[in-house]
């Protein structure tokens, strides 16, 4: 498209660059281009973006959505000056909750609100989205991004999209079909993931850029507090989808904020109960020197953190050992860490 007429030196002179979108819209191109799938009828630039869906030998298909943003995690990447992998972030935590319900991640429209719109990190944003969606099989189909001026500091951004995806009606997981003696999986998380940031800016006092941030921890393998954090939210789309293929799995847990306390008893019946061992999680070393640095009781840590599991699974426990051998096939670390109960408490860490 031709913008060589649309500019505004008024608008310009109130604080937006019309001319930096149109700049940022086309060094984001080639990114999107890698996210086509066989759903995508049209290029990035129009009011809307238009997704065929493949509904082929579905009985009742029904469309599932799921919104999200990163959180306070964008204040490190801002800190950092290191733009590219946000957006994995943004993209893994809508397509990770909507295959909670079983449903495959068709489509991803992204939304980017900036202080100033410099094309060159705007399009480095978008790499990180476009990669999320690569890495869940999504397309990114559109989007948009809003300058700011006055309301947010030239250098600040936030980011958030939604994701839709499709399941057949029988196939959505249902948790009434939940039974005591089924077992609880756990998947590995590759680090904080996109929650409890807010606790961690205090913690390592990240607002004011402390030192510590930047020191090599031998505990972090070698790495930095600030790198551990912004590593980017594990997307588990293509594992969990195989797995459905071949496993009955009766619940699945995204464990996002609210840790295992919040997000395990979403997936578990009334009259159910997710009994954990904690002895059996694979604690991560971040999560141990959040809690050191911070004094942070256990119970606060379990109740805000993902510790390690990124996503929990049901299963019946004749068919552990395929589950297992199935994720650990696609990448994941995969182990048990406890069983379905009868009880009214939804979720018990012992």
């Amino acid at each position: 498209m031709d913008h060589k007429n649309s500019q505004s030196a008024s608008y310009a002179a109130a604080g937006v660059d019309i001319t930096a979108g149109y700049k940022a819209v086309e060094l984001m191109k080639k990114h999107v281009a890698r996210t086509r799938n066989e759903g995508c009828l049209d290029d990035v630039g129009g009011f809307g973006g238009c997704f065929g869906l493949p509904i082929a030998g579905m009985e009742e298909p029904v469309l599932v959505s799921g919104t999200d943003g990163c959180g306070t995690k964008v204040k490190l990447a801002i800190l950092m000056d290191k733009h590219d992998t946000i957006g994995i972030d943004a993209v893994a935590m809508c397509v990770n909750d909507i295959i909670c319900v079983g449903a495959k991640p068709l489509f991803f429209l992204d939304y980017i609100a900036c202080g100033k719109n410099i094309p060159e990190k705007i399009a480095s944003i978008v790499s990180g989205v476009a990669e999320g969606c690569v890495q869940s099989g999504a397309a990114l189909i559109g989007g948009e991004t809003a300058e700011h001026p006055g309301l947010m500091p030239v250098e600040d951004y936030d980011l958030a999209g939604f994701a839709v995806g499709i399941v057949d009606k029988k196939k959505i997981i249902n948790k009434d079909r939940m039974a005591a003696g089924d077992v609880v999986i756990a998947l590995a998380s590759s680090g904080i993931h996109s929650n409890g940031f807010s606790l961690c800016r205090k913690v390592f006092n990240i607002d004011n850029n402390d030192p510590m941030l930047y020191e090599n921890r031998a505990e972090l393998g070698g790495k930095t507090i600030a790198e551990t954090l912004l590593t980017p939210t594990k997307i588990y789309v293509k594992s969990i989808l195989a797995l459905l293929e071949k496993v009955d799995v009766k619940g699945i847990s995204h464990i996002t904020g609210g840790g295992f306390y919040e997000n395990i008893p979403r997936s578990i019946p009334d009259g159910l109960c997710a009994q954990i061992r904690k002895s059996a999680v694979q604690v991560l070393p971040i999560f141990n020197l959040i809690a050191k640095v911070g004094n942070i009781p256990e119970r606060d840590m379990y109740n805000t953190y993902n510790m390690g599991v990124g996503m929990s699974v049901v299963v019946p426990a004749d068919q552990v050992d395929t589950a297992l051998e199935i994720l650990k096939t696609h990448g994941e670390t995969a182990y048990v860490i406890g069983s379905i109960i009868e009880s009214d408490e939804k979720v018990i860490l012992e």
